[in-house]
């Protein structure tokens, strides 16, 4: 472990790196959730702020805890190319983000608490995607219903802004933890599989059948080839966004 690290400097640019991500990612989603127009955008403004929030930022910062468990100096970091990549992309409308990453300093990290610490960031999406679940079931009248209809794109008119905000926080957390539990490096999945694959298992086959519980099956596999697709672009290009 690299004992000379500069501890204050570190965790004082954590807290600017994390609120430079969560800014990023909180306009990137609020384009694409938008479709790239003014008045959409700032409705879908505060939303994607409370959601990215909740989802991206506490899954990192979980990493961030159980890494320190095991003895390891563990901090949040931006990717300049990253942030730039997260931005550009929403502007197309398709959004690939890829902002940072909590960086682990340890001399050695076995294979079990590499894919422990790993695993912790989706298991924290899958926890705030129940507590949301269970407040849009006990506040909203027929709320799967209102999840279906709103993510096929013809519910956000004729819901309340509550409703819209409690849907996009449910939907966030699961793509996340989709999409960083898939097996591909340097993505959790990656490194949870190659601990125990018998875990891995059980936590996608989680996080398909909560899919399968708010989602139609064609939207479901569209939406997995997407971000199959996505994972392995950002995967191509994470040795030059880390450089």
């Amino acid at each position: 472990m690299p004992y000379s690290i500069n501890l204050t400097k570190l965790y004082s640019n954590e807290i600017r790196d994390l609120v430079l991500a969560d800014a990023v990612l909180t306009f990137a989603f609020a384009m694409v959730l938008s479709g790239r127009t003014l008045p959409s955008f700032l409705y879908f403004l505060p939303i994607s702020f409370m959601a990215v929030t909740l989802t991206f930022v506490l899954h990192e910062l979980m990493h961030k805890f159980v890494a320190q468990r095991y003895g390891a100096i563990a901090a949040f970091r931006t990717f300049p190319n990253g942030l730039l990549i997260t931005i550009v992309t929403a502007f197309l409308g398709i959004l690939i983000g890829i902002p940072g990453a909590t960086v682990i300093y340890k001399s050695s990290f076995s294979k079990k608490e590499e894919g422990i610490v790993s695993l912790a960031g989706p298991l924290t999406n899958l926890a705030i995607f129940g507590v949301f679940l269970i407040i849009g079931m006990a506040l909203f009248p027929n709320f799967i219903a209102s999840i279906y209809s709103t993510l096929n794109g013809t519910g956000f008119g004729v819901n309340s802004y509550a409703l819209n905000a409690v849907i996009m926080v449910l939907y966030i957390s699961l793509l996340l933890a989709f999409f960083n539990m898939l097996p591909i490096f340097p993505l959790d999945g990656s490194k949870v599989f190659r601990w125990n694959k018998g875990v891995y298992i059980m936590a996608v086959a989680a996080i398909f059948g909560l899919m399968a519980l708010i989602l139609p099956l064609s939207f479901i596999l569209g939406y997995a080839a997407l971000v199959i697709v996505i994972a392995l672009v950002m995967s191509f290009l994470f040795r030059s966004i880390v450089l």
